[in-house]
């Protein structure tokens, strides 16, 4: 069995992650920042600690890497945890991996397609030009430039994902809110900007486009993951009405309008498919239903 080692494996990506690469013959390993009793191929290490890292890594001798640690939400306080760990994280992660005596087969790693940010209309491919308009962006390019250090020492693939959901993520994202208020009866809820476009995908469907492109190693691409499809916050919430057959009363509160909103993300997926061969994801309908149903 070929061993791969996921970074961020207890978080909501990872969790998902593993559960693919498991059905289809891996040997699964993670490490997170976090205490975690009972499970023997979990292991704590932060991506801070070098030398931790090391000892880990040179333990695991992974075949192949998803790195999904990281700071993911856009509104999270601390700008300074954005670099610290998504960049200085990553690149001791990088480190680490460079020195074991075994090099993997693949090193994947998760960026956003927030690097986009909020300056050109339309569907993107990856050769349009990086815009970020927020830090979380901004530490995510860094990221993807920073790699580029290590493309003589690595097979690096760049998994520029575009939103995604599913039952387990956390509330503190906007699809994950929605839901929760559905579920328990509520009938006010406060959002920030409705006509917000974007592009979602399910996780799993996500989980299954990392497992393949994992296996492809298309070294050196960068490759967005995404639907080709925009739905706005007004849709999802007209969705989960017709869902739950009951309609909820929408507040605009402007605490929850972020300063240098993007207003669309849609994503172009033919690379994906170029390198993968044919992929979807579920409809958005399909996957509200799968997390409201729960």
């Amino acid at each position: 069995m070929r061993r791969v080692l996921i970074t961020g494996i207890k978080g909501f990506t990872g969790r998902y992650v593993a559960a693919e690469l498991e059905r289809h013959g891996w040997d699964v390993c993670g490490i997170g920042s976090h205490d975690e009793v009972g499970d023997g191929r979990y292991r704590r290490v932060d991506l801070l600690d070098s030398a931790g890292l090391r000892t880990v890594i040179a333990e695991v001798q992974p075949d192949a890497v998803v790195h999904l640690a990281a700071i993911a939400f856009v509104g999270h306080g601390d700008a300074d945890a954005f670099y610290t760990v998504n960049l200085i994280g990553t690149r001791n992660l990088l480190a680490a991996l460079a020195a074991c005596a075994k090099t993997p087969e693949c090193v994947l790693l998760a960026s956003s397609a927030n690097v986009y940010g909020n300056a050109i209309e339309g569907v993107l491919g990856e050769g349009v030009p990086p815009n970020p308009a927020n830090d979380y962006a901004v530490s995510k390019l860094a990221m993807e430039y920073m790699a580029r250090l290590w493309a003589d020492k690595l097979p690096i693939v760049i998994a520029r994902p575009f939103n995604y959901t599913g039952l387990g993520q956390s509330e503190s994202f906007l699809l994950p809110k929605i839901v929760s208020h559905f579920r328990r009866g509520e009938e006010i809820m406060e959002l920030g900007n409705l006509d917000v476009w974007r592009d979602f995908s399910d996780v799993r469907a996500v989980a299954e486009a990392y497992r393949r492109l994992l296996e492809a190693c298309p070294a050196g691409a960068t490759v967005n993951v995404c639907s080709g499809q925009t739905h706005s916050l007004r849709e999802v919430v007209s969705m989960a009405e017709g869902i739950c057959g009951r309609s909820i009363r929408v507040q605009v509160n402007p605490a929850f309008v972020r300063a240098n909103e993007v207003k669309s993300l849609c994503g172009d997926p033919s690379r994906l498919r170029s390198i993968i061969g044919d992929w979807v994801t579920p409809s958005l309908e399909e996957t509200l239903s799968w997390m409201l149903e729960q």
